[in-house]
């Protein structure tokens, strides 16, 4: 799915109007009647329900859906903010709508009056400012926001929450924000949406399809994009039945240390369930020997030192090799981790401890091989590159290091994101709370380093591997909550994700997929 940035939004609506064509109030029209639609599926139960409309279209989707959802027999409340904007064309058409056609209680909002409290209404509907606000929220609006923040009421944003920019930061540090429980983005998620800081305001996302002209859609190049089945089940490849464990190729993983020898366990266990034809794991005898009980499918090459990582292996017969999990950061490692850099070809897959080491040691990314796939959480990152001051220059920082590196570089959280190094910036939309526990690191760089054993390519690896990470983490929710999930969940539901995208490629692409 593309993330428009709020300029093409704009051309997009505009050549739907053009082409299809259709009228601008019908395309309202539309847009509403798609949020109705979930609204009614989701809180048809629900029957008090108030809608602040702005002055703006935003409003004018407010006026559709309060009428709407007025004909459905829910009491709706409309205030409708009056505040020296003139109305918009349509924002105007539908308020006589509204007036003519349905008993809706319609309540007029200036700065000189008193601002309602909402505490009486199950549902709040936002649609005060959509994507199109670009400065900041102050006075009396601000007031009227943080009253809705404050009602306890189950606040659903239309399009974007008020207050909230699509595709530039906040600056201030108590902004006036909605802060949604749902928010209903219209066609397209807006890049802020995905951003960690943000969560707070979108609550849970929900991308509503309002039928914009599918030719624009197909032809633009959008700001970013958001990981969706038919994307990743495009990248899988099916097995032959001649196929033998040769041809999955070998892979190294060089990881742990004395006290830290689950997550080498863990990367490794992923590693092979990924599908790597063979593993190596080199390690001191401190991680070797609780390996070898446990994972007998793995070999092992002993480390000179018996607590940690201080001797490069031979590595000319490796196609994957990753590296970082539960490493430690000793001066012999640091040496070791160096000369790896120096004497590999092939992508490196960096975790962990070898971040923190590449960190400490920033002129190190200069020499990592093309194509190497680093897997920084936000803490990491910022120790690579230096703190930001807000998401959105996070994320340029991200983008501006994978395109002068030449490194594919995956920024870990809810919505991880992945940049690349043509400067295509993708977003994860598989995962969930759960997975925020100890060891769900190592799993995906043993994931990553499965699937580059295999031939996968490094932007094949990364997307497919990210996905497949949190779709495995979905499964397991199933038989888990979000508080008893644990890193080795998310391993053994590695298969079920597996053959999830395999029937699921069937489905979209028939039976050419039986031949990928």
């Amino acid at each position: 799915m593309k993330i428009l940035n709020t300029t093409q939004i704009r051309e997009a609506d505009s050549f739907t109007i053009a082409n299809e064509p259709i009228s601008s109030i019908d395309l309202m029209e539309r847009a509403a009647t798609r949020c109705v639609d979930f609204i009614r599926d989701q809180f048809d139960m629900f029957s008090e329900i108030a809608v602040v409309a702005g002055p703006g279209n935003n409003g004018g989707d407010g006026l559709v859906i309060a009428r709407q959802l007025s004909l459905m027999g829910k009491n709706i409340t409309v205030f409708i903010l009056n505040v020296g904007i003139p109305f918009s064309q349509d924002f105007q058409i539908n308020l006589e709508r509204l007036q003519n056609q349905t008993k809706v209680s319609v309540v007029e909002l200036q700065p000189n009056y008193e601002i309602p409290d909402f505490q009486n209404f199950e549902i709040v509907i936002d649609a005060i400012f959509g994507s199109g606000l670009n400065r900041s929220v102050t006075g009396f609006i601000a007031e009227l926001i943080t009253k809705i923040n404050h009602s306890g009421s189950f606040v659903i944003a239309v399009d974007i929450p008020s207050g909230m920019f699509a595709d530039q930061p906040v600056e201030e540090k108590n902004p006036a924000i909605i802060q949604a429980n749902l928010t209903l983005s219209l066609q397209f998620p807006k890049l802020m949406m995905l951003l960690p800081e943000m969560a707070v305001y979108i609550g849970e996302l929900q991308v509503i399809d309002i039928g914009l002209h599918p030719a624009f859609i197909q032809q633009i190049k959008p700001e970013a994009v958001l990981l969706e089945d038919f994307i990743v089940c495009g990248l899988l490849r099916r097995r032959s039945k001649f196929d033998h464990k040769g041809i999955f190729d070998h892979a190294l993983l060089i990881a742990g240390s004395r006290t830290k020898s689950g997550a080498a366990i863990m990367s490794a266990q992923a590693c092979l369930r990924a599908g790597a034809g063979l593993l190596t794991v080199h390690a001191p005898d401190a991680v070797i020997s609780p390996l070898r009980s446990v994972l007998p499918e793995a070999m092992f090459s002993l480390d000179a030192d018996s607590e940690h990582f201080s001797q490069l292996p031979e590595i000319e017969i490796y196609n994957s090799i990753a590296i970082g999990p539960g490493l430690g950061k000793s001066h012999e490692t640091a040496s070791a981790f160096k000369l790896l850099i120096q004497q590999t070809t092939i992508p490196l897959v960096i975790d962990a401890d070898a971040l923190n080491i590449l960190s400490e040691n920033p002129t190190w990314l200069a020499f990592l091989p093309e194509g190497s796939i680093l897997t920084p959480h936000i803490g990491e990152f910022d120790r690579l590159v230096g703190k930001s001051e807000h998401c959105f220059q996070r994320i340029q920082k991200q983008k501006e290091l994978s395109k002068k590196f030449g490194i594919y570089l995956i920024l870990k959280g809810a919505h991880t994101s992945i940049s690349c190094p043509d400067g295509t910036l993708y977003f994860n939309n598989t995962g969930n709370p759960g997975m925020a526990t100890g060891g769900a690191g190592d799993v995906l760089t043993g994931i990553l380093s499965g699937l580059l054993a295999q031939g996968y390519s490094s932007h094949d690896a990364a997307v497919l591997g990210v996905y497949l990470h949190g779709l495995a983490g979905d499964i397991a929710l199933n038989h888990q909550s979000e508080e008893s999930l644990i890193a080795t969940d998310i391993i053994g539901h590695l298969g079920e994700a597996f053959n999830y995208l395999h029937e699921t490629g069937k489905d979209i692409f028939g039976f050419k997929s039986l031949l990928k």
